[in-house]
């Protein structure tokens, strides 16, 4: 067997992998330390918050240092992340395609649990579905189809961008179908109740933040319910929605259920690969 691989245990027996370098990923985790801190730290802080020792840690600061990865303050001698680290940033983000990333993720939600999945963003006419992922319970849905503008209000993916978009964005489609009778749905979802008012809007606002997530039960289809999660930039702002769409009484909607945590999950990834953080992920 090759030097580089170790063996690992698994339920189908050994498995060669590789092994890594345990100095890089040393570095790694004290620039990691370094991002969250949002500033420049004291050695014995980032020898705290690693579990580094600080004689072993300034080896490490040296050569961070040298590649401009981290850079030490002259007058406090406090450690922030360097000039190189806004590089590999920018370049991270202009590499970044949110199809590429939420594509396969999709691909194994709906093959999971046999349900439409779908991920939209505000286009120019409000909430627009862009990929779709049919599951095998899945039925056609001509009102899912790619293009297909959806309501803010009614819909899942409409709801969760209402609760994270700025009003100057919503307020002209909210006013709409406040305004049209034929948009309003019965109220058959007592944590998240069809608004109809400034204050029931702010209320629904509220509850999706507090969640993290949107659901519309009935709105789009009196049958079918749908559960929503956004997803952030690194600036913490909501880029998208991930939806997943089913029969009322063939998949569980709740929100501490199965399919809920495995779409916050995969919005959660798919946040961090665009470059939020897990402080704007969830509950801002």
């Amino acid at each position: 067997m090759r030097a580089d691989l170790e063996t690992a245990e698994t339920e189908n027996g050994p498995k060669p992998t590789r092994k890594g370098n345990q100095s890089l990923v040393t570095g790694f985790q004290i620039i990691d330390f370094l991002l969250k801190q949002g500033k420049a730290v004291p050695l014995r802080d980032i020898s705290k918050g690693t579990g580094i020792a600080s004689s072993k840690l300034q080896f490490y600061l040296i050569s961070l240092i040298e590649v401009r990865v981290v850079h030490q303050d002259p007058e406090s001698g406090y450690y922030g992340l360097g000039p190189y680290t806004l590089q590999l940033g920018i370049a991270g983000l202009q590499q970044f395609d949110i199809f590429d990333a939420a594509r396969p993720r999709l691909d194994d939600f709906a093959n999971e649990h046999g349900q439409s999945v779908f991920m939209g963003v505000w286009g120019n006419q409000g909430p627009t579905i862009v990929h779709r992922v049919s599951g095998h319970y899945s039925r056609t849905l001509l009102e899912l189809r790619l293009g297909s503008v959806l309501p803010v209000l009614r819909s899942a993916l409409g709801r969760v961008m209402f609760a994270y978009f700025p009003d100057d964005v919503t307020k002209p489609y909210i006013d709409r179908e406040l305004s049209d009778t034929n948009q309003m749905i019965a109220d058959v979802d007592p944590e998240m109740p069809a608004p109809r008012s400034a204050a029931s809007l702010r209320d629904l606002r509220s509850a999706i933040k507090s969640i993290g997530m949107s659901r519309s039960r009935g709105g789009l289809l009196s049958d079918h319910t749908a559960v929503s999660a956004p997803i952030f930039d690194y600036r913490g702002k909501i880029i998208a929605g991930i939806t997943v769409m089913g029969p009322v009484n063939g998949m569980d909607d709740s929100f501490d259920g199965p399919v809920a945590a495995d779409l916050r999950r995969v919005a959660e990834e798919v946040s961090q690969e665009a470059g939020a953080s897990t402080t704007h992920y969830l509950h801002i």
